[in-house]
């Protein structure tokens, strides 16, 4: 768990909020449009999920799919509008990669329509051909 101020990030599974997760993925993201309840919870009983909170209320979320072992791929970032501009999204991001069951994989992969600068900041590169993949890779 990671504080900043009124803000927490919890890998705590039992508080994920699963009503507001899916109401902005499936109404409300780009990429998740529709996607049933039902995947959305198998999708995060099988990731490492990041769940963004202010006084208990879910504000932003994200989760890495990962073998623990050489490779992760980041999906499902978001932090609700209304607490947009607060670098929540970039701190979100740092504590994903940085959670020490996978900080130093060899591989992160993610796909991203519009926030290819955010990851950039994190060594993220667009893969070759690609508007949308990028890729973070280690020198081991």
């Amino acid at each position: 768990e990671w504080q900043q101020g009124e803000y927490i990030i919890s890998t705590d599974r039992s508080r994920l909020q699963i009503d507001v997760i899916h109401d902005y993925l499936s109404g409300r993201s780009y990429w998740a449009q529709g996607r049933p309840r039902e995947v959305l919870e198998r999708a995060i009983e099988n990731s490492l999920s990041f769940g963004l909170y202010t006084a208990n209320k879910q504000i932003g979320f994200c989760r890495v799919v990962t073998d623990y072992a050489l490779f992760a791929w980041l999906a499902d970032v978001f932090v609700l509008e209304e607490y947009r501009g607060r670098k929540l999204g970039e701190w979100l991001v740092e504590s994903a990669l940085s959670h020490p069951d996978v900080a130093g994989l060899r591989r992160w992969l993610l796909a991203t329509r519009d926030a290819q600068d955010l990851y950039r900041k994190y060594g993220f590169e667009l893969i070759e051909g690609s508007e949308r993949y990028m890729i973070l890779q280690s020198k081991q």
